[in-house]
């Protein structure tokens, strides 16, 4: 992408959580400059040490619940990515004050930072989740249903704050809408720790994963370079159609949670043979779960030019390598 050359100040907050320091890292590999705003609640200090001795580099340590932490962020910044937020279904559902606090406030504040510093475009972590119960298959931007968790709400609830500010105030916004994202650097510990690094770690140990439910469960999950694609996508894309909207940030296919442990222990089991033997246990059904996701990413190819890179068993080779290399 040519216009990429120019160099821009980016504002990536949550910068120092999974998603976060992946794209840290790709757009300091590209030349800009990036400051990174997280609190550390679950993000990760060790996922931005690297960056710490790179000039384009400016870590702030602050919480986007405080709006003098997001006006002081934001000085000087030409786009917010902005991933900062407490996912997890879970999560929510056993705390949802907090949840709604980050999520929804947070944002908030967020928001009118980006207005009042007059930034180019507010980029933000949109969520699957906010298709809810709608049933249909694969899920198109415009149909979604009922949230089915505290959780989804918030994300909802910050598209629809994004449509207002684009509207009110000419802040020009786009949501992406994470489907089930892994890779390198996301976080395989705690009790809300997502499925696939959880699983690995396991596996690794010789230890049985716990499948919710009978497993024919589906995902589109997604690699985080087919993620950090779209978020450059968007930032940079000169199409006037393209922004105040929302995007499926996918790779556009599903697996079921039986054939993702399969693919698992198959590529494991080319550093360890034995994990090809370890077995898996069915639990109950977890509250909140949709049973199927699949995305249409057709609007991302039209408007912003998406070309997924990595399907699922591409990243999963790619994701189980580093975590071999790095659990």
């Amino acid at each position: 992408m040519n216009n990429s050359i120019q160099q821009y100040s980016i504002l990536v907050t949550g910068g120092a959580g999974f998603i976060g320091s992946n794209l840290c890292h790709y757009f300091l590999e590209k030349g800009h400059r990036v400051t990174c705003l997280d609190n550390f609640a679950t993000g990760h200090r060790h996922n931005v040490a690297p960056f710490l001795t790179n000039s384009n580099f400016t870590l702030i340590e602050g919480d986007i619940r405080d709006l003098n932490t997001c006006h002081s962020a934001v000085i000087g910044i030409d786009y917010v990515l902005h991933q900062a937020a407490l996912g997890s279904v879970p999560r929510s559902i056993h705390d949802p004050i907090t949840s709604n606090d980050v999520n929804v406030s947070g944002f908030l504040n967020m928001l009118v930072a980006a207005r009042d510093a007059k930034v180019k475009r507010f980029i933000y972590a949109a969520s699957s989740s906010t298709y809810g119960d709608s049933e249909s298959l694969p899920k198109v931007e415009e149909i979604i249903g009922k949230p089915l968790s505290p959780y989804a709400i918030t994300k909802y609830v910050n598209e629809l704050y994004a449509e207002i500010f684009s509207k009110t105030y000419g802040l020009e916004t786009i949501g992406l809408r994470y489907f089930n994202v892994f890779g390198r650097r996301q976080d395989p510990d705690g009790a809300y720790a997502a499925v696939i690094p959880k699983f690995v770690k396991l596996l690794i140990k010789h230890e049985s994963p716990v499948i919710n439910g009978d497993g024919l469960f589906s995902r589109d999950f997604t690699y985080i370079d087919n993620v950090i694609q779209m978020n450059e996508l968007a930032m940079l894309t000169q199409n006037p159609s393209a922004v105040n909207t929302v995007y499926n940030t996918a790779y556009g296919d599903r697996t079921t949670l039986n054939q993702m442990v399969t693919l698992l222990r198959e590529y494991l089991s080319v550093y360890d043979e034995q994990i090809a033997n370890v077995d898996v246990i069915y639990g109950p059904s977890r509250a909140g779960d949709i049973p199927h996701s699949l995305a249409s990413v057709e609007k991302a190819k039209q408007l912003l030019h998406y070309q997924p890179r990595f399907s699922f068993s591409e990243g999963l080779k790619e994701a189980v390598d580093w975590y071999w290399k790095n659990l």
